[in-house]
């Protein structure tokens, strides 16, 4: 008899806890619907959005760096590329010692951290998966459809030796340095492409900026044709059969094919092309 009341009560509390979540649900949906949340980047993040995202950004990082093993992060080649890739691809929005940020980059919001700190924040696997897979949000890009895994560990490398540089040896090395960060792809027997990775692929490569595709989130664009039900089409571009040879061609050159076509040459891979080709196939 006396668990009873006991019973109601956790039910209570356990309604009135989902009742204020709803709540607060529904208050931030009204305060994004009204437009009085300003998204303007010259307007800071609340002090708890802040450290809101920075938590969740740490604890997903974390969990998915879980099982990557580190290779050896201190041959000097290596330190050599990866200082290479760090003044091409990571200068302009993080800044170096002594170098100021790109303007564009100085606009960012959230700025973009000093790396000269990064591998005192993050652990060498994780620095790892962040470069291969870029953060939501941010403007940090995924660089595992830009950069071969070497390069990637190669940066990881060089983070772990740049908080002794000063910003006299940084311009230094810069003007003897003569590694670069060209990729070191291996040339591959061709495979049949998937349509999984394809899915990344598309969004990887930016074609929702144009193109409206089933299945890729992306904004309601007009610029270039939908792609729905491109499995279905007899052409390409209204010269080519639609075949997964046609395509691959089509995605890796297309003003070769249509020298006025608005469709840009984004230097796609054979590997990746297959893979979106693969994609767009299947799109019955």
């Amino acid at each position: 008899m006396s668990r009873k009341p006991r019973a109601s009560g956790v039910w209570i509390a356990a309604a009135g806890a989902l009742g204020c979540l709803l709540c607060l649900v529904g208050f931030g949906a009204g305060i994004l619907y009204s437009g009085f949340y300003s998204v303007a980047a010259t307007e800071q993040h609340l002090r708890p959005t802040f450290r809101m995202l920075d938590v969740g950004l740490r604890r997903s990082v974390e969990r998915h760096a879980r099982g990557i093993s580190p290779p050896p992060l201190h041959d000097a080649a290596l330190v050599e590329r990866g200082f290479a890739c760090f003044r091409v691809h990571c200068e302009q929005c993080h800044g170096a010692p002594g170098t100021a940020r790109a303007e564009f980059a100085q606009g960012l919001l959230p700025v973009p951290s000093s790396l000269s700190q990064a591998s005192a924040d993050w652990k060498p696997a994780e620095l790892y998966w962040l470069t291969r897979k870029g953060i939501k949000m941010t403007g940090m890009p995924a660089w595992e459809y830009r950069l071969d895994d070497t390069s990637v560990w190669a940066l990881v490398a060089f983070l772990q030796v740049l908080p002794g540089w000063s910003p006299q040896r940084y311009r230094v090395a810069a003007a003897a340095s003569s590694a670069t960060c060209e990729p070191q792809r291996q040339q591959a027997e061709p495979v049949e492409g998937s349509a999984e990775r394809g899915r990344i692929a598309i969004q990887q490569y930016g074609c929702t900026a144009c193109h409206r595709i089933p299945g890729v989130v992306g904004p309601e664009s007009h610029t270039g044709p939908p792609l729905a039900a491109m499995g279905q089409r007899r052409f390409i571009a209204g010269v080519l059969p639609n075949t997964p040879t046609n395509m691959v061609r089509w995605l890796r050159s297309p003003q070769a094919i249509r020298p006025h076509t608005a469709m840009p040459d984004s230097g796609l891979t054979e590997a990746d092309s297959r893979d979106i080709a693969a994609y767009l196939a299947q799109l019955q």
